[in-house]
């Protein structure tokens, strides 16, 4: 767990010693020995925000108080802390401190502050996982995909499957699948999908794509659960695993019919994994 916890801690350390400088989150993910598809993940399940939240907070604080502190320029602090125009700083300003940066400057103006983070984890009773790990072989899905930002995918892909149920039986695949494949950096596509047999026409608009050969993790949820169960994957059962490590650049989340007799829908989370 150490090693984890060490290799985050060494990736805000970067972050905070380049806080006035282009930041790219695969340098800062390669701090911590991690992709950028993995770090985020796990960054927001310990930290409750995103790497590009902590990072505009960061760089709000340090500018108010160089503002409150200083003679600088609005127009000097606003490039330095990486805004193009004076405009777009006073707007990001307003919503983070509620005063403009000019009245930053007066005695006595009411302005946040966001410390650097330091991650500890304590451990203070067991926490219950149910999981199994299986090898699977290749597998073929077939489905819509669109892209995502990290930043946002959290309030944007319930939408997608909001309008994608909306279309009812007309929709050419049901949505056994939920897929998030890297795309590097801070982007990656989310597919809504179904398995996909060669024998199959595949429908117009969709596409296929090869799941390779993996060990997964497979960790038991349901749909009302299913964001708390992820959380405490990359939070709590991940830094505690020896024996692997993590394997490709996606995760699945799964969603089979209701067995006889229960209401339910039985939903999984899949996470590939590598012997170490």
């Amino acid at each position: 767990m150490q090693g984890w916890i060490e290799g985050l801690q060494a990736s805000i350390d970067y972050i905070e010693e380049n806080l006035t400088e282009p930041l790219d989150i695969v340098e800062v993910a390669a701090k911590a020995a991690l992709s950028p598809f993995y770090f985020q993940r796990i960054f927001g399940a310990l930290c409750g925000m995103t790497v590009g939240e902590y990072i505009r907070a960061r760089r709000m604080s340090q500018a108010a108080q160089e503002l409150a502190r200083t003679g600088a320029k609005v127009i000097d602090v606003a490039l330095k802390y990486g805004y193009d125009s004076p405009d777009s700083f006073t707007k990001a300003f307003l919503r983070f401190h509620g005063v403009s940066p000019s009245m930053a400057r007066e005695p006595g103006a009411s302005l946040r502050s966001f410390a650097p983070l330091h991650i500890k984890i304590s451990l203070e009773g067991g926490s219950m996982m149910d999981y199994r790990i299986v090898e699977k072989a290749p597998f073929t899905i077939v489905g819509v995909k669109r892209p995502f930002n990290s930043d946002t995918s959290y309030q944007e892909i319930p939408k997608f499957w909001d309008e994608w149920l909306a279309k009812g039986k007309d929709r050419p695949v049901m949505g056994t699948f939920g897929v998030c494949i890297d795309m590097k950096g801070k982007d990656f596509d989310y597919w809504i999908a179904d398995l996909y047999f060669p024998w199959e026409d595949v429908p117009d608009g969709c596409e296929t794509r090869v799941i390779p050969g993996s060990l997964w993790a497979q960790f038991p949820c349901t749909i009302k659960t299913l964001q708390d169960t992820n959380t405490k994957i990359w939070s709590e059962w991940l830094p505690a695993l020896q024996g692997y490590t993590l394997a490709g650049e996606y995760d699945i989340e799964v969603y089979l019919p209701p067995e006889e007799g229960s209401d339910d829908m039985k939903v999984y989370i899949w996470v590939p994994l590598n012997r170490v």
